[in-house]
């Protein structure tokens, strides 16, 4: 738990969740307090994105209790951000990155709404652009911008109704190192500015090293909560995967997992 945070977000007790008639964990107890950076990882088809679909409300396959904002899980929760999985866009897509942020604010409805109404909205966008270093941004085209660039957007839009809880899906796919450390280090900066708390699914342990408070593995039909250097160590990742992993780090403190080929999405 974060300094000072008491008010718990999410709470899981004896969660299972399935997809389809596939289980995909069992038994999974955990919470999420206010202002916490969460780092979610494990291997594909673990049920890290089915994760995230049951706090957003859109999947009701599970069994157990959970509970966010001490309330069952529903769709459309202003109080939650939200940057799904993305595929690169189009460089015919025209729509500027403030229009794009301001459409955030009403769930990406379009339509007209009156002057007044739309000047403010249009100050928001640009106040959540700045939040996320991008205000150099506003008036250009999305499908101009690069993947680093696409992803501050992103981040401005989950961002600019102000939640309580973000969910980032894989957001450091498809960039290089650079950026990947600059995207994780600002999400962390503005978690600890607005109080958010955030779960950041990613297959690369490294960039979130010096940012994240605690680490959700998903494996093999579980789910381990704890202090990363806790649970990514040979003795515990042995015992999630029920098969011999090594855990090695070089001087710079980067982590490689040698063992299955499920554990080598960490190298």
């Amino acid at each position: 738990m974060p300094k000072n945070a008491s008010k718990v977000i999410v709470k899981a007790s004896n969660l299972s969740a399935s997809y389809g008639q596939h289980l995909l964990w069992r038994s999974a107890s955990f919470s999420i307090y206010k202002g916490e950076f969460i780092g979610v990882l494990g291997p594909n088809g673990a049920g890290k994105t089915a994760l995230l679909r049951l706090l957003l409300g859109l999947n009701r396959s599970f069994k157990g209790k959970l509970e966010v904002f001490g309330l069952p899980p529903r769709r459309g929760n202003p109080r939650i951000g939200y940057i799904p999985q993305r595929r690169p866009v189009d460089d015919e897509v025209r729509i500027e990155a403030a229009e794009f942020v301001r459409l955030g604010i009403h769930g990406s409805r379009w339509g007209f709404c009156l002057p007044r109404s739309a000047k403010g909205e249009r100050g928001q966008a640009l106040e959540a652009l700045k939040l996320v270093d991008a205000a150099d941004l506003a008036h250009r085209s999305l499908g101009k911008l690069s993947g680093g660039e696409l992803q501050r957007v992103f981040l401005a839009q989950a961002l600019v109704g102000k939640p309580e809880l973000l969910l980032l899906d894989e957001p450091l796919a498809n960039l290089d190192i650079r950026r990947e450390t600059e995207l994780v280090k600002l999400v962390s900066q503005v978690a600890a500015s607005q109080h958010v708390a955030v779960m950041l699914i990613a297959h690369d342990i490294n960039p979130l090293l010096p940012y994240v408070d605690r680490i959700l593995y998903v494996v093999n039909g579980r789910i381990a909560s704890g202090k990363l250097e806790e649970i990514v160590t040979t003795k515990g990742l042995t015992a999630l995967y029920d098969a011999p992993v090594e855990v090695l780090r070089d001087s710079h403190g980067r982590v490689a997992v040698l063992g299955t080929e499920e554990a080598a999405h960490h190298e």
